[in-house]
């Protein structure tokens, strides 16, 4: 489905935007405890990020979900949960995808996949609609699948696979949908890869530094604190990754997520790579500046918290 693209179309596209953007999350916020954390980030950034919507995605393969639409589900109602903390009345979470796209690369019918279409449709190449995936990439594949004219007027920062170097790809994001990530790195989309192991791994926090500086801050504060503390029941030399805040940390400041360009890598159906000179640009994000993303969330945290007083 590689699009005939102008590679220089691509990197133009793929140029860091200074000014605000259009975006949309496509989350799967129950499987884990940092996608809440990256959706709080992005609805108080409105100094950068228009969101226009967050889409629900399936999850699987953990002992939180044993099946797509489940784990979309209470992905959905968590979405809710956390709108609901901050008062955020807007109605625009839809739901996603209920199974995979894999390997026969049919597109799944969903009001998340028609959702990031409409919303493509109304931008353009030169201001494009941003979509922050930070799960299975099953949605924003149907949409691609579904509507290939979208693909000149979107740009995907998708947190997926690991680093190219790293011994391994069964990465959770990738693993569980391999044919919806071929499709996106097949596609000719203007694309940034967020790798997760070797990369944004390096991207933590600690029970002490929550308690001390999120929690206090609100109903959320207190919400994400509890996240964060019942993942695991023992604290004392523990340290966990709040990852997916790298796809929002990508958007706010190009410093804090830096890239290089390179030919989009070819994902095999074992989960391998292969790679061709010859293939379309995408970027790759190559370190994650842990503390000013963590500082941006905390400040503007707290700011909610004492304008809600």
């Amino acid at each position: 489905m590689l699009l005939e693209r102008d590679f220089s179309d691509i990197l133009k596209q793929l140029e860091f935007k200074k000014g605000k953007i259009k975006a949309i999350l496509d989350t799967d916020t129950y499987n884990e405890i940092d996608d809440q954390f990256a959706l709080v980030q992005m609805l108080f950034s409105k100094e950068k990020i228009e969101v226009q919507s967050i889409n629900a995605a399936p999850f699987s393969m953990n002992n939180r979900s044993d099946n797509p639409k489940k784990g979309m589900e209470l992905s959905y109602d968590e979405i809710l949960r956390l709108l609901e903390k901050i008062n955020f009345k807007k109605n625009f979470v839809f739901k996603g995808s209920t199974k995979y796209v894999g390997f026969e690369k049919k597109p799944i019918d969903s009001p998340a996949a028609d959702n990031i279409i409409e919303s493509a449709l109304k931008c353009s190449e030169e201001d494009p609609l941003y979509i922050l995936a930070i799960g299975a990439i099953s949605n924003v594949a149907s949409a691609l699948l579904k509507e290939p004219e979208i693909i000149k007027k979107i740009v995907v920062v998708w947190l997926g696979g690991n680093a190219l170097y790293w011994p391994q790809n069964s990465e959770f994001n990738l693993k569980q949908d391999i044919g919806g990530a071929q499709v996106l790195f097949d596609s000719g989309v203007s694309l940034v890869m967020v790798p997760c192991k070797g990369v944004t791994s390096h991207l933590i926090s600690t029970v002490p530094e929550i308690e001390k500086y999120i929690e206090p801050n609100g109903e959320i504060g207190k919400f994400l604190a509890m996240r964060f503390k019942e993942y695991n029941s023992i604290h004392k030399g523990w340290s966990k990754e709040i990852w997916d805040m790298a796809a929002v940390g990508y958007v706010l400041n190009e410093e804090w997520a830096p890239t290089k360009t390179i030919p989009s890598p070819i994902l095999l159906n074992d989960m391998k790579w292969a790679s061709d000179k010859n293939r379309h640009p995408i970027k790759i994000v190559y370190e994650i500046k842990r503390d000013p993303i963590l500082k941006d969330f905390i400040k503007k945290l707290e700011n909610f918290s004492s304008s809600s007083h």
